[in-house]
């Protein structure tokens, strides 16, 4: 078998070696064909989607090789990939790939809690362009009581296509429940829990490869420090941490990625006397929303006070990245996330924390 798997791996490297090279030959040749089946002055938009699903070891050499497949020619190259799952530029010898800002500008899509109120403000006039384009007249603030645009903004995380989602979920469930007035917080945030960290978690096994293991045994442990140890639903990390221990970072930044927790303030400073600067997290709604968790702290950082900053950030616990150092290098998480939730208890009496407007506010 020994035998049989090295030969296999020889025809296979050779393989390899023999289709770049007639790539790299012919270059030259597949742009004249693509130039040729474009019309005089015509142009044409070549997408990539999923970029960051290619073995990142090869993602510099691929995009190298669209680069300059495209460039002088009338076709547009766009890329479609998550930030810290991607790598651009690679050096073996010669650079090989792109730089960003030079040879490519970055369109990000994403819309974070670091400006909460812009965030907001986007996602609802997207939702009421739908509206106008789908019935005419229609306000979707009529259907909403005061306190579920914001609801249902924290629920979706920011995420354009999870807030839509969340949206039609959470009208199917108040009208099942026999309420067909106003949409309220409480069936937005059953919504969530429908669309909730389950699935991000099925897709850090699908598309994260290698490292979903590592991914999962932080996040299992970031809920544990949060919501189990400190009570709290936000967290900060010091920003010397992060250059200290920058594999850990990446990880945690790979998280947010996949929105299963989201940057709130990326340069913050700590209550009771701690130094330093820092950033701050927050765990996703769907955690700890539906149900509710007894004696847990929401930190309501939409929300500022008289000193108009944001509410609670700066009391969040400090979560050390060489904690997350030691998870990584364990071998599996010492509890699921579902068994850890579970032990944590639900307050049936809880209302959601208030999410409209108040006096002071971030803007």
């Amino acid at each position: 078998m020994k035998v049989g798997s090295r030969a296999g791996r020889e025809v296979t490297s050779a393989y390899t070696s023999k289709k770049l090279d007639q790539l790299e030959r012919h270059l030259q040749d597949y742009k004249a064909v693509l130039r040729r089946a474009l019309q005089p002055e015509g142009r044409a938009f070549v997408l990539v989607d999923d970029f960051y699903l290619i073995n990142r070891e090869m993602q510099p050499n691929v995009i190298d090789y669209l680069h300059r497949l495209l460039r002088g020619t009338n076709y547009y190259l766009k890329v479609a990939t998550i930030r810290h799952r991607t790598s651009l530029r690679k050096h073996e010898g010669q650079t090989v790939g792109v730089e960003l800002f030079q040879d490519v500008e970055e369109i990000s899509l994403d819309k974070t809690f670091e400006d909460f109120e812009a965030t907001d403000t986007y996602l609802h006039a997207m939702l009421q362009s739908m509206a106008d384009r789908v019935s005419p007249g229609l306000v979707v603030a009529n259907i909403l009581n005061p306190d579920a645009p914001r609801a249902l903004t924290l629920a979706s995380g920011g995420v354009p296509r999870d807030f839509l989602n969340i949206f039609v979920d959470a009208i199917d469930a108040s009208i099942q429940a026999g309420k067909r007035d106003r949409l309220t917080p409480t069936y937005i945030y059953k919504a969530s829990a429908m669309l909730s960290y389950r699935n991000k978690m099925a897709n850090i096994k699908e598309e994260a490869g290698f490292d979903s293991a590592s991914l999962e045994r932080l996040f299992v442990d970031l809920v544990d420090f949060c919501l189990r140890e400190k009570k709290k639903t936000s967290f900060l990390v010091r920003r010397d941490d992060a250059q200290q221990y920058q594999i850990e970072n990446e990880f945690l930044q790979q998280l947010m990625d996949f929105k299963l927790i989201h940057l709130i303030d990326s340069n913050t400073s700590a209550a009771s006397g701690r130094s330093g600067r820092y950033a701050a997290y927050t765990l996703d709604f769907s955690l700890f929303m539906e149900p509710r968790r007894r004696n847990i702290e929401i930190v309501q950082f939409w929300q500022t006070d008289e000193q108009r900053r944001p509410v609670g950030i700066r009391e969040a616990p400090d979560y050390p990245l060489s904690r997350a150092a030691a998870v990584l290098g364990g071998q599996s998480p010492q509890i699921e996330v579902e068994d850890l939730l579970e032990s944590i208890e639900v307050d049936p009496d809880a209302a959601p924390p208030n999410t409209s407007r108040p006096t002071h506010e971030l803007r």
